[in-house]
């Protein structure tokens, strides 16, 4: 199995700061539930934050901190993926958002099925109007591209899809309610407590 890591270096702004993926549902940190779902699915898994890495500890994976300077986004942090499972020997990477706690439990083999010609592949779901809404953190990446996603980054690119369109990315289409429910206020976060004690109308 692929190595997968968890994009981790978002703050909680709306949810008064902090790092959001520590922040506690249902006992645990939000962090954990994501790990529960990539597991079974993935080879090993790190995570990709900046700042010290000790606040990490707890769960025994490998931190990994961006590479260039000056926190240029989620861009960086899947750079920092490719560079890890390259050092693996991985031919390719996974990463996820560590604040969507309920990531698809066929993650990894949609990804895989829906390689494009260039190698990457991108998660996407159906809005309520029938649109693709790619979800552009959840995604495949070959380990050969490196170098391009670096030399991209230096030269001002931040845009995971944008970076990603240029390498002809395939897209998984994921089904369901809301398969990338992302928490990002208190109202979120409550929502998602509902899904892990299983009451209705949670996201999953």
């Amino acid at each position: 199995m692929l190595p997968a890591v968890i994009l981790a270096g978002g703050l909680s702004s709306r949810m008064g700061g902090g790092d959001k993926v520590l922040l506690a549902l249902n006992g645990q940190p939000m962090l954990a539930h994501v790990i529960s779902r990539l597991a079974p699915q993935a080879g090993p898994l790190a995570i990709s934050a900046n700042g010290d890495p000790a606040r990490f500890a707890r769960f025994g994976l490998p931190v990994l901190a961006d590479s260039l300077p000056d926190f240029p986004g989620p861009l960086a942090g899947v750079l920092a993926a490719m560079d890890w499972a390259a050092g693996l020997g991985a031919s390719a990477v996974l990463t996820a958002a560590g604040d969507t706690p309920f990531p698809p439990e066929d993650l990894a083999a949609k990804l895989l099925a829906a390689a494009g010609p260039g190698g990457p592949a991108l998660a996407a779901d159906r809005a309520s109007d029938g649109a693709t809404r790619l979800h552009p953190t959840f995604g495949l990446w070959p380990t050969a591209l490196r170098a391009d996603l670096r030399a991209a980054l230096k030269d001002g690119l931040r845009r995971p899809r944008q970076w990603a369109a240029q390498h002809q990315a395939g897209i998984a289409l994921f089904g369901g309610p809301d398969p990338f429910f992302n928490i990002n206020t208190p109202d979120d976060l409550a929502r998602a407590a509902m899904a892990v004690s299983g009451q209705p109308d949670a996201p999953r």
